[in-house]
C-alpha cells in the first residue's frame, strides 16, 4: 500500500507537468500556425493578382472603373478575401471595395504589408494585408494605339473623383508606356484577407493537441507506474543491502545472490565515474591567484582535517649551530622548499623529518631526537637522523650527487655508479623510512617526500604503511629513457618511486619522460590519459606541479632599498661608473647552470659590439657547492680561467667586465644585486625550474630590467615574456644581450608587468595546494574504492569464509 502512494505521488505530478507542458506548447503551436497560414494567403494573394492583373492593366488603359468595381467583387467570392483596393503608383486610392477600410491609406498598407506579421486589427476582427504590384507588359504598337486614344479622349462628364483618378492614372501609364516598352507598373492591388478562420483552425488544433499530449502522458504514467510497481521492492532491498555490503538481494527470492558479477561493473562504472569527476575538476581549475600562507592552511584545515603530515627531506628547515660567542644560533636555511611546506606543518602539527647537519644539533634534540620549531613557537616537530661521514659520503655525494644528478640533468657529465655508494643510498633510504613508520600516529598518514635523495622510500613506506598517501616531488628534471637506461638500478629506482600515491615534476615534458622510462622498463599498465600508472595492484598519479617562490608582502617590499639606491650601493661596492649597464647571474658553482656559457657569451658581445667595453658589466655570484667532488672542482677552475682572460682581453684600468663573486651571500645581497642590475641571465643547460629567474622578476617592483633565460629551463614554460635564448648557442646569447641592454624602457615594463603577474599568480603556495587537493581528493577515491571493495568481498559468499 505504500509502495501505491508512493508511485501515486509520483504518477499524479507527471500528469500535471504533462498538461502543463501541453499548454506552454500551445502558444509555440499557434505562432508556427499562424505563419504557415501567413505563407499561404502571401501565395494566395500572388495568385489572385496575378489572375486580375491583366484585367485591371486593361481597364485601366480602357479608363472603365466601373469594370474594376465589377472585377474586384467577383474576386471577393473567396471566403478568405475580405475586400481589395487598388492604389495608384505614386501611392493614390483609385478604387476600393465597400469593405475596404477608409482609414487604410495606400502608404499605411504598404508599412503594414512589409511587416513580419501584417496583420490589422479591424472591428470585425483582425485581417491580413498584402499588396502587390500590376505590371503592364507593353506592345510597342498597341501602346502607341492605346496611348493616342487615352490622350484625345475628353473626361467623361459627371465622372466621379475615382474615375477620374482612373483616368489619370491611365494617361501617365500611357504617356510613360510610349517612351519605353519595358514593364511598366500601373498599380498596386491591396489584398486583405480574413484570418478568422485561422482562429477557429487553432482552437481545433489545441483541443486535438492538449488530448493527444495528455493520453501519451497518462499512457507513459501507466507504464512507468507498472515498472516501478515490478522493480520498486527489489531496488529498495538491493540498495539497502549494498550499503550494507551484504550484496544485491534477489527480489524474487529476498535473499542474497552470487553478486561478484552485478558488482564488479557497478565498481568499474564507479570507479570511471570519479575520474571524469576528477578530470572535470582539474579542467575547471583555472588559474588562481592569491595564494598565501594563509590560504594553505585553510586548505589544509578543509580538505585535510585531522590527518597527520609527515615530510621527508635530507635538507633540515632550522639548523643549531655555535656562534662566535660559542652560544647556540638557529639558521633558517633559504630554501623554497621550506617556504612552502613549513604553513602546512604549522597548521597541522606535524613532524619533519630531516638529516641533522647543524654542529649544534644534537645538543637541542630530545631522547627521541626530536625538537620542537620554529624556536619560540614549537608549531611541529623536527626529527633529526644522524648520518657517519661513510653515509653521507656514499648516499649523498656519491650516489645521490655523482650518480643521479648528472644522470637526470643530461649535462654532458658522466655520471658514475659505484656498488658501495648504491649500498648507502639503500641503507640511508631505509632508515628514513623506518623513521617514518616510527613517527606515524595512524595507518594512513601523508608523507612529502623531497626530491632525488629518497628514490627508494615511497616503496620502503608503502611496505609498512600501505594505506598511506605518499607525496613524491622530483625537484630535478627526468630524462628520457635511453638516458636514464645508464642506471644499473634503474629498476629499483622506478620501482621505488612508484611506491607514491602522487608523483610530481615541475613540468609536462618531465612527467613525459617518466612515464616512458617506466613503459620501457618495467611491466606496468599506463593509461595516458589520466597520468596514471598501476604496478603491483598500487596506482601512481603522475602530475606537473610547477614549483615557485613566496611573492615578497607588502611590508617586506617596503623595507628594501630603491632601485636608485640599490643601484648606488652596488656600484660603490664594485667599483663601477655610474653608466654602467650591469647584468647578473646568481647560482651555485654547478656545471648544470650554464655559467660557462654566459661566459663566452659575454666574451662574444664584446667582441661584436666594442661600443660596450668600458661600459658593460657582469657580475657572476657563485656559491661554492659539493667542493670535495673531483668535477666540481674543475669545474670552479674552467669558471676562474675563463673570467681570467676575459678580464685580460678587455679590461682596461679601472674597468673589469666580468666579476666573479665566488662565495655565499645572503638573501639581502642577493636583492640589493637583482634590484641593481639591467638584465639577469639564466642559462642553465638542464634545470627543473630555476628560482632565480623568478626572485629577479620579484625584486623588480620597479618593473625595469629583463630576463635572460634558458629553454631547458622549466621556468621557461611559464615565463615566455622573458628573452628566451639557447644557452649553447653563443651568437644567440650574445644577441640577446645586446637587445637587453638596448631595450626600451616601455617594452621593458610591458614585458617585467606580464612576469610579474605570473610569479606572483603561481606562487610557492599555490604549488603545495594543488598538491595537497590532490593528495586530499586521492584519500577520497581511495576510501570509496575501499568501500566498494568490501561490499564486493561481502556479497560473494566464496568469500565470507575468508
Amino acid at each position: 500500500m505504500q509502495t501505491i502512494r508512493l508511485q501515486l505521488r509520483f504518477l499524479l505530478p507527471l500528469i500535471a507537468v504533462v498538461i502543463a507542458t501541453a499548454y506552454l506548447v500551445l502558444p509555440l503551436v499557434d505562432g508556427v500556425t499562424l505563419r504557415w497560414f501567413a505563407r499561404d494567403l502571401d501565395s494566395r494573394g500572388a495568385v489572385v493578382a496575378n489572375a486580375l492583373s491583366d484585367s485591371v492593366v486593361e481597364a485601366i488603359r480602357a479608363n472603365r472603373p466601373k469594370q474594376l468595381e465589377k472585377l474586384f467583387e467577383r474576386a471577393l467570392q473567396d471566403e478568405r478575401l475580405f475586400a481589395i483596393g487598388l492604389c495608384s503608383p505614386d501611392g493614390q486610392m483609385l478604387v476600393r471595395t465597400p469593405a475596404f477600410p477608409t482609414e487604410l491609406n495606400c502608404f499605411d498598407a504598404l508599412q503594414i504589408s512589409s511587416r513580419r506579421d501584417p496583420r490589422l486589427m479591424l472591428n470585425g476582427g483582425p485581417v491580413h494585408v498584402a499588396m502587390h504590384d500590376v505590371i503592364d507588359q507593353p506592345h510597342p504598337v498597341a501602346v502607341a494605339d492605346a496611348a493616342s486614344d487615352v490622350a484625345s479622349a475628353p473626361p467623361a462628364a459627371g465622372a466621379s473623383a475615382a474615375d477620374n483618378g482612373v483616368a489619370v492614372a491611365a494617361a501617365a501609364a500611357a504617356s510613360e508606356a510610349t517612351a519605353q516598352t519595358a514593364p511598366v507598373t500601373v498599380g498596386r492591388l491591396v489584398l486583405l484577407h480574413d484570418l478568422s478562420f485561422i482562429e477557429k483552425r487553432s482552437q481545433d488544433t489545441r483541443r486535438y493537441l492538449v488530448g493527444l499530449i495528455a493520453a501519451l502522458g497518462l499512457v507513459m504514467a501507466l507504464i512507468t507506474m507498472v515498472v516501478a510497481q515490478l522493480s520498486w521492492r527489489g531496488w529498495v532491498l538491493g540498495v539497502r543491502a549494498l550499503l550494507r555490503g551484504e550484496g544485491i538481494i534477489s527480489p524474487m527470492t529476498g535473499s542474497s545472490s552470487a553478486t561478484s558479477v552485478e558488482l564488479q561493473p557497478f565498481a568499474a562504472d564507479l570507479r570511471e565515474r570519479l575520474r571524469d569527476l576528477e578530470d572535470e575538476y582539474r579542467r575547471m581549475q583555472g588559474p588562481e591567484a592569491d595564494w598565501s600562507a594563509e590560504r594553505l592552511q585553510a586548505l589544509l584545515m578543509t580538505q585535510l582535517r585531522g590527518d597527520q603530515v609527515i615530510v621527508v627531506s635530507n635538507r633540515e628547515p632550522y639548523i643549531h649551530e655555535h656562534g662566535k660567542d660559542g652560544r647556540i644560533v638557529v639558521k633558517r636555511p633559504a630554501s623554497g622548499l621550506v617556504t612552502a611546506v613549513e604553513p602546512v606543518m604549522r597548521a597541522c602539527s606535524g613532524t619533519w623529518i630531516a638529516h641533522g647537519s647543524g654542529d649544534a644539533d644534537r645538543e637541542v634534540v630530545d631522547a627521541n631526537d626530536r625538537v620542537a620549531v620554529p624556536p619560540g613557537q614549537d608549531d611541529y616537530q623536527l626529527r633529526r637522523l644522524w648520518l657517519t661521514a661513510e653515509e653521507e659520503q656514499g648516499y649523498y655525494f656519491g650516489f645521490a650527487n655523482e650518480g643521479l644528478w648528472p644522470l637526470c640533468h643530461v649535462a654532458h657529465v658522466r655520471p658514475v655508479f659505484r656498488e658501495s655508494d648504491w649500498e648507502a643510498y639503500k641503507a640511508v633510504n631505509q632508515r628514513f623510512a623506518d623513521a617514518v613508520v616510527a613517527e606515524a600516529r595512524s595507518e594512513d598518514p601523508i608523507v612529502l617526500v623531497q626530491d632525488y635523495h629518497f628514490a627508494l622510500l615511497p616503496a620502503m613506506v608503502r611496505e609498512k604503511l600501505p594505506n598511506a598517501t605518499i607525496l613524491t616531488f622530483w625537484h630535478i628534471p627526468w630524462p628520457n629513457p635511453e638516458s636514464f637506461g645508464i642506471c644499473p638500478w634503474r629498476r629499483e629506482i622506478l620501482q621505488g618511486m612508484l611506491g607514491s600515491t602522487i608523483l610530481g615534476f615541475h613540468t609536462r615534458f618531465h612527467c613525459k619522460n617518466f612515464i616512458e622510462t617506466v613503459d620501457r622498463f618495467l611491466e606496468a599498465r599506463i593509461e595516458h590519459e589520466h597520468s596514471t600508472i598501476s604496478f603491483r595492484e598500487d596506482e601512481t598519479l603522475v602530475e606537473a606541479y610547477p614549483i615557485s617562490i613566496e611573492w615578497p608582502a607588502d611590508a617586506t617590499i617596503a623595507s628594501w632599498p630603491s632601485v636608485p639606491e640599490a643601484r648606488r650601493i652596488v656600484r660603490e661596492r664594485l667599483g663601477l661608473q655610474p653608466d654602467t649597464t650591469l647584468a647578473v647571474g646568481i647560482d651555485r658553482f654547478d656545471y648544470t647552470k650554464g655559467i660557462l656559457e654566459r661566459l663566452n657569451a659575454v666574451e662574444r658581445l664584446l667582441e661584436k659590439h666594442a661600443e660596450w667595453i668600458g661600459r658593460f658589466v657582469f657580475v657572476q655570484v657563485a656559491a661554492p657547492t659539493r667542493s670535495s667532488l673531483e668535477e666540481y672542482k674543475n669545474f670552479q677552475e674552467r669558471v676562474e680561467r675563463l673570467t681570467l682572460r676575459i678580464n685580460e682581453r678587455f679590461g682596461r684600468p679601472g674597468y673589469q667586465p666580468v666579476h666573479l663573486l665566488a662565495q655565499h651571500h645572503d638573501s639581502h645581497a642577493v636583492n640589493e644585486l637583482l634590484r641593481a642590475a639591467d638584465m639577469c641571465i639564466v642559462t642553465s643547460l638542464h634545470d627543473g625550474m630555476n628560482l632565480v629567474s623568478k626572485e629577479f622578476v620579484a625584486a623588480r617592483d620597479d618593473e625595469q630590467g629583463v630576463l635572460i633565460l634558458s629553454r631547458f629551463a622549466g621556468a621557461a614554460r611559464e615565463m615566455t615574456e622573458a628573452l628566451i635564448v639557447n644557452p649553447y648557442h653563443v651568437e644567440e646569447t650574445a644577441d640577446a644581450l645586446h637587445r637587453a641592454a638596448t631595450m626600451p624602457a616601455a617594452e621593458q615594463r610591458a614585458r617585467m608587468a606580464s612576469l610579474r603577474a605570473t610569479v606572483r599568480e603561481f606562487n610557492v603556495f599555490r604549488w603545495a595546494g594543488r598538491m595537497l587537493t590532490d593528495a586530499g581528493r586521492w584519500r577520497l577515491k581511495a576510501r570509496v574504492d575501499a568501500r566498494v571493495a568490501r561490499y564486493r568481498h561481502a556479497g560473494d559468499p566464496d568469500q565470507r569464509g575468508l
